[in-house]
């Protein structure tokens, strides 16, 4: 049986970022909270709750510094922090960063902000902030037919599909006089989509790993299973049923931006022990 684990895989740069402020500062303080878990994966905020970090809803009552994960928090929170004077660590991604200047620059000029992504993904909850509450948020072409206005202005959750992304602009584009897009997918989304769907097309099992709450994750899996009827979305090694791999040759591997790398590496080695 060949085992190959896709050419990108695992922690992007902005998780590997907000991992190594994480790192920096527990060391430093001793304990701080993170304002919501600090990527999607059960495992690492588990690891963390051990170094130090607590996982915190609200700010309302915190005591020590606070984390703000790579998925970014609200516009209002930062001035809510400032007037409480609580000290914090921004660990927001540079490339979701940039989507939200994005949204910001195009609610200034006057267009009706759509943001394409899931509306309950905190990164989304964010990105609307910065259009003053007015963005609508899609996530289909039956959801764009629905959208009729003059100017429309667009950018992307950083971690959506790239092709449902280009199919819903194709659907707005028929629903405006005058269509300006922000194509604000991050690199590393893409190299790892188009990494999966490469590996699930000559796989005859496909292992993706990832947080069952990770947006990223879960799209790698419709991705691999669009062309890899056999495919499996897990957490760990432990959720693996060997019945999976009878007769199978080529096994494919992949896991979402808030996988680490011991997990994908456990994973490995079960199907390779079988």
């Amino acid at each position: 049986m060949k085992i190959v684990i896709a050419e990108n895989a695992g922690f992007c740069y902005g998780v590997m970022r907000a991992i190594s402020m994480a790192d920096k500062y527990i060391e430093q303080k001793g304990s701080i909270y993170s304002l919501g878990p600090i990527i999607h994966n059960p495992q690492v905020v588990a690891d963390y709750e051990r170094k130090g970090m607590y996982v915190i809803e609200s700010i309302d009552n915190a005591d020590r510094p606070v984390l703000i994960r790579s998925h970014g928090v609200p516009s209002d929170i930062y001035l809510k922090m400032k007037s409480k004077n609580i000290e914090y660590i921004d660990a927001t991604c540079p490339f979701v960063k940039e989507a939200q200047d994005y949204v910001k620059h195009l609610a200034e000029e006057g267009y009706n902000v759509v943001i394409i992504g899931d509306k309950d993904h905190p990164e989304v909850k964010a990105h609307i902030s910065y259009a003053d509450r007015n963005a609508v948020v899609i996530n289909s072409v039956d959801e764009a037919k629905k959208v009729n206005t003059e100017r429309i202005g667009v950018v992307s959750q950083t971690t959506q599909s790239v092709d449902r992304f280009s199919k819903i602009v194709g659907e707005l584009s028929k629903h405006c006089k005058e269509l300006k897009v922000y194509n604000t997918i991050c690199d590393a989304t893409k190299n790892r989509q188009d990494a999966a769907s490469s590996l699930a097309k000559v796989s005859d099992i496909m292992i993706v790993i990832g947080g069952r709450n990770s947006a990223n994750t879960r799209k790698l899996y419709d991705i691999c299973k669009h062309y890899c009827d056999k495919t499996y979305h897990i957490e760990t090694e432990k959720e693996i049923n060997n019945e999976w791999f009878l007769n199978a040759e080529n096994v494919g591997i992949t896991a979402g931006a808030s996988t680490p790398s011991y997990i994908i590496e456990r994973v490995f080695n079960y199907i390779r022990g079988l």
